[in-house]
């Protein structure tokens, strides 16, 4: 089964083009880590200040390896967070039937 995260980021008023830098930044390198299968940011047309992150993962193990990257650090943790709003995700694990 695979490991999947669904993030919600909205950025604080007048941030949002800080968020979309840093996940400019951070998405090629996630889908270069050796478990990642698919990571793809998307933002509203509605709502610009909403950024929604799916990714998906070989096992939970690769998650954390990913959260616990430099390139996450450098643009996760150091860039987009602080420009946050509200920081919110969910996980679930795939039925492979």
């Amino acid at each position: 089964m695979a490991f999947v995260c669904n993030a919600v980021w909205t950025a604080k008023p007048g941030e949002e083009e800080t968020v979309r830098a840093a996940l400019e930044q951070l998405s090629p390198l996630a889908r270069e880590e050796p478990g990642n299968l698919y990571y793809q940011a998307y933002q509203s047309p509605e709502e610009p200040a909403v950024f929604r992150i799916f990714e998906v993962y070989t096992d939970k193990a690769a998650f954390k390896a990913h959260v616990g990257s430099e390139h996450f650090t450098q643009f996760g943790v150091g860039q987009a967070i602080p420009a946050l709003a509200s920081n919110e995700h969910d996980t679930y694990e795939t039925l492979d039937f």
